[in-house]
C-alpha cells in the first residue's frame, strides 16, 4: 500500500454532498469575503493619516502589511490543509479573521490597527484551501464551476471593494466596515461546517517549521522590497538588501527543502514544466490584472484638469466599475464550461487574450466614460477566464496530496504579479507627472507606460501558456491517488 492510500481514512466523514451548490456557496463566499479585505482600506489611504496622525508612507502599511502576511502563510496554510484536513484549515482561517477584524474595529492607535491587518493577511490562504477543498468534495461535474468562481472571487472582493468602503466612508465610520467582516466571519464560521465536507485526502507526515521560517524570511524581504521600492528609492541600501537578502535566504531555502523527506513545498513537483510555466503565467497574468482593478478606478477619480481623468467620486467610480464584479460572477461560470468542453489551457489562452486587448484599449486613455468602462470589462472578462481556469491547470500536473499546497504556490505567485506591477506603477507614476490645483499626480503618460506594459505582460502569458506542455502522469502516481478520486 502506497503512502497516499494509507493516508485516506477509511471511515469517510459524509459519502457525499448534500448540497453542492450550498457548498460552493459556502467556501465561494470564504474567498469573496477575504478577497474584500484586501481592497477595501486602499480607498481609505488617504484619509487614515488624519484620522490615525501618522504620514502617508506609514499608513501604506495598512496594505503592505496584509500583503506579505498573506503571501507567507498562503503556503504554510496550503500545506497544512493537506495533512490535517482542508476544511479545518479554512475555519482556522475565517476565525482569524473573525478575530482580527474586531481587533481593527476597536483599535485605539495606529499601530494594533496594523497589528490587526497583519492577522488579516494570514487568512488569505483561503483562496487556495477553498480550491482545493472542492476537488476533494465536489462531484466531478461541479469541480470546474466551484474551482472557477472561487478562483474569481479575488476579483470580484476587488471590484466590490472600493463602492462598498466608499460608502460606508462617506456616511459612517471606517470601524464599521470592519465590524461588517467580523460578522461576515461569523456567518462563514457556522455555514461552513453545515454545508462543506471534510476532504479524505491527507498526506500525514510532520510539519516542516524551518521551512515555512525560511520561506517566511525569504518572501518578506521579497515582497518588501518590491512594495516599498518606490517610497525607499531603488538604488536604496534598504531596497538593494531587502532583495539581495530575498535572494540569498530563498536559494538556501530550496537547497533545505530537497534534502527533505516531508517538505514545505515539493520543489521537484513545483518544477515540473506543466506546474513551472503555469506559475510562470501566473504571475503575468496577476501583473496584467492589477491594472483592470486598481489603475481604472484612479483613472475615473482623477481630477478632469489631468487631461485624462473623469473627475468622480469613490462612491460613483466604484458603483460604475461594478459590472466588473458582475462580468466576473458571470465568467468564472462560463470559464467552467470551456474549459469543461475544451481544455483549461484554452480558457486561459482566451483570457490573456482579452486582458491584452482591455489593456492595450485603456493605455489610449478613452475620452469618454462609457468606453472607459466598457474596456474595463473586457479585461475583467479576460481575468475571470484567466483565473478560473489556472487551478484547473495546476491541479491536473500535481497529485491529489499536494492540490492545498501547490495552489497556495500558484495564489503566492498571483500575488508577486500584483506587487511587482504595484512597484511598476508607483514608479513610473513618481516619474512622470503633472500639476494640478498645485498637486502633483501621475501625467497620462504614466498610465499609458502602466496599461501598455499590464498588455504585454498579458501577451507574454499567452504565449507561455501556449507553449507550456501538457502535464505527464508520474509513474505510480496514478495508482496512489485513484482511491481517493474513487473514494467521491
Amino acid at each position: 500500500m502506497s503512502a497516499v492510500q494509507a493516508a485516506v481514512p477509511r471511515t469517510p466523514t459524509r459519502t457525499d454532498l448534500d448540497n453542492p451548490a450550498l457548498a460552493i456557496a459556502a467556501v465561494g463566499s470564504c474567498g469573496l469575503l477575504v478577497a474584500l479585505l484586501q481592497t477595501m482600506v486602499v480607498p481609505l489611504l488617504p484619509q487614515f493619516p488624519a484620522l490615525l496622525s501618522v504620514s502617508a508612507s506609514t499608513a501604506s502599511w495598512l496594505v503592505t502589511a496584509t500583503l506579505v502576511a498573506g503571501a507567507v502563510s498562503a503556503p504554510v496554510l496550503g500545506r497544512l490543509g493537506d495533512m490535517y484536513g482542508k476544511r479545518r484549515m479554512l475555519l482556522v482561517s475565517v476565525w482569524i479573521v473573525l478575530g482580527s477584524s474586531l481587533l481593527a474595529a476597536v483599535a485605539p492607535n495606529f499601530a494594533v490597527l496594523l497589528v490587526a491587518r497583519a492577522l488579516q493577511g494570514v487568512s488569505f490562504g483561503v483562496i487556495a484551501l477553498g480550491m482545493s477543498l472542492m476537488r476533494d468534495v465536489l462531484p466531478p461535474e461541479r469541480v470546474g464551476t466551484g474551482v472557477g468562481l472561487m478562483s474569481s472571487s479575488l476579483g470580484i472582493g476587488g471590484a466590490a471593494g472600493p463602492p462598498l468602503t466608499g460608502f460606508i466612508a462617506q456616511h459612517g465610520s471606517w470601524r464599521v466596515l470592519f465590524l461588517a467582516v467580523a460578522a461576515g466571519a461569523l456567518v462563514l464560521g457556522l455555514l461552513v461546517p453545515r454545508f462543506v465536507a471534510e476532504s479524505r485526502v491527507r498526506t500525514g507526515g510532520r510539519f516542516d517549521t524551518i521551512g515555512a521560517v525560511g520561506l517566511g524570511i525569504g518572501l518578506v524581504c521579497l515582497l518588501l522590497g518590491i512594495s516599498k521600492g518606490s517610497a525607499w528609492g531603488w538604488s536604496s541600501a534598504a531596497t538593494l538588501g531587502s532583495l539581495g537578502a530575498a535572494v540569498v535566504v530563498l536559494v538556501l531555502w530550496g537547497y533545505y527543502e530537497l534534502g527533505r523527506r516531508s517538505p514545505l513545498v515539493d520543489l521537484r513537483v513545483s518544477a515540473r514544466p506543466a506546474v513551472l510555466w503555469t506559475n510562470v503565467a501566473t504571475v503575468l497574468l496577476g501583473f496584467s490584472i492589477f491594472a483592470t482593478f486598481v489603475m481604472a478606478t484612479q483613472v475615473l477619480q482623477a481630477p478632469v484638469g489631468t487631461g485624462y481623468g473623469f473627475g468622480l467620486s469613490i462612491t460613483l467610480a466604484g458603483v460604475l466599475l461594478l459590472p466588473i464584479g458582475g462580468a466576473m460572477v458571470v465568467f468564472s461560470s462560463v470559464s467552467a464550461r470551456i474549459s469543461q468542453a475544451r481544455g483549461p489551457r484554452t480558457t486561459v489562452l482566451l483570457g490573456a487574450a482579452l486582458l491584452t486587448l482591455g489593456n492595450a484599449g485603456f493605455a489610449l486613455l478613452p475620452s469618454s466614460l462609457w468606453p472607459a468602462i466598457g474596456t474595463a470589462t473586457v479585461g475583467a472578462i479576460g481575468a475571470a477566464l484567466a483565473y478560473s481556469a489556472l487551478p484547473l491547470l495546476i491541479m491536473r500536473a500535481v497529485p491529489e496530496t499536494e492540490t492545498a499546497a501547490a495552489n497556495s504556490m500558484n495564489t503566492l505567485m498571483r500575488q508577486l504579479g500584483t506587487s511587482t506591477i504595484t512597484a511598476v506603477a508607483a514608479a513610473v507614476g513618481a516619474a512622470m507627472v503633472v500639476e494640478v490645483d498645485g498637486q502633483l499626480l501621475p501625467s497620462g503618460g504614466a498610465f499609458t507606460v502602466s496599461f501598455l506594459a499590464a498588455s504585454g505582460a498579458a501577451l507574454l502569458a499567452l504565449v507561455v501558456a501556449a507553449l507550456t506542455p501538457a502535464p505527464r502522469e508520474e509513474p505510480g502516481e496514478a495508482d496512489a491517488v485513484r482511491p481517493a478520486c474513487a473514494a467521491r
